[in-house]
């Protein structure tokens, strides 16, 4: 997986699905290990500890890694086990729950974060490994090194960040990365990221159930209603295929406050 350049989460969470599944029949080797017994362990996953189906395409992706490319035509993956990726509209901030969250009572530090998730549409990894020199303050864009797949991008960064990330230096001053935890050089763990965004989330009294990755959403939804063609927003984005960014508009508002509902309309005289 190192050799094909596979991510280090990505690697660790395949090396664990393979050890939990090895545990489950210790009488047999891997190799011995059949279609049906992974079958019916991922049966008993979803059963016993209420995994969801994103857990469930993930072992079934280690399992499928192992048994291709460890120990080939042992295992042969059936459909079966990929069960389809659910359709769920990801939860997005209002324009107003966004104002009012950028004026709660949060500290520089949280502000320069959550301005780095609405304003330019990072990753949560992609903030973490941010340092200084990716900012660019002249150009007025965020340079993302090794976002996800390994690609470089340049994204928007908003005036009102830059003004936070220029108090947040004057108070932190980080050695390497621009957000850094209680090690200085080392960057901020992702659990903390969250914790800090939450709580920003908490003072502004918005009781949803949101985290970073529903900044990045408004961002891209915003950025939509606002008139940017959707292949720009693919690339601020960072994502390989255009598909994944057409889910936004299905969340986009412009066009369907101008709507009207066939029943509204049903004594408008038809056009000859």
């Amino acid at each position: 997986m190192q050799s094909r350049e596979y991510a280090l989460r990505s690697i660790k969470a395949y090396v664990q699905e393979c050890r939990f599944l090895f545990a489950r029949y210790p009488e047999k080797t891997p190799v011995e290990i059949t279609q049906d017994d992974v079958a019916r362990y991922i049966v008993h996953i979803k059963t016993a500890y209420g995994v969801g189906r994103d857990k469930v395409r993930m072992a079934a992706h280690a399992f499928g890694f192992f048994y291709t490319h460890i120990e080939p035509n042992s295992y042969v993956k059936p459909k079966s086990l990929y069960p389809k990726k659910a359709f769920v509209l990801p939860g997005i901030l209002s324009r107003r729950e966004a104002k009012h969250l950028f004026a709660s009572d949060i500290s520089a530090k949280q502000r320069a974060m959550l301005g780095l998730f609405y304003g330019s549409g990072l990753r949560l990894n992609e903030l973490r490994n941010l340092q200084p020199k990716d900012i660019d303050s002249q150009g007025m864009q965020v340079k993302v090194r090794h976002g996800k797949g390994g690609k470089d991008r340049f994204t928007l960064l908003s005036k009102q960040t830059l003004e936070d990330l220029r108090s947040y230096w004057k108070v932190h001053r980080p050695k390497i990365y621009l957000f850094e935890g209680s090690l200085p050089g080392k960057p901020m763990h992702e659990r903390s990221i969250q914790h800090a965004v939450r709580l920003a989330f908490d003072k502004a009294g918005l009781g949803k159930d949101l985290s970073s990755h529903n900044l990045r959403h408004s961002f891209a939804t915003h950025m939509l209603d606002a008139g940017t063609d959707i292949h720009t927003i693919k690339e601020l984005l960072g994502h390989s295929k255009i598909e994944t960014t057409m889910i936004y508009l299905h969340l986009t508002q412009k066009k369907r406050t101008t709507l009207r509902s066939p029943l509204d309309a049903i004594d408008t005289p038809e056009q000859p």
